[in-house]
């Protein structure tokens, strides 16, 4: 399955949520770092899912970059 992550660029670090998955975020100093991290909370995120018999649903999120000129 392929997630949507959002990931933030803060002031020191970077952060990344996934919104399909509520709660799965991840934080790291680097966008690589944070990526590696995303993955492995996904992972975590769907294997509790997984053993707690939970729904999983199919990933609907989507993205889009819009122009605006002002």
């Amino acid at each position: 399955m392929q997630y949507m992550v959002v990931i933030e660029k803060g002031k020191n670090n970077f952060s990344a949520y996934v919104p399909d998955l509520p709660g799965c975020i991840a934080t790291g100093k680097t966008k690589r770092s944070v990526l590696k991290l995303i993955r492995e909370g996904i992972r975590f995120h769907l294997e509790g899912m997984i053993e707690d018999k939970a729904v999983i649903q199919k990933p609907s999120t989507m993205s889009e970059y819009v122009d605006i000129e002002i």
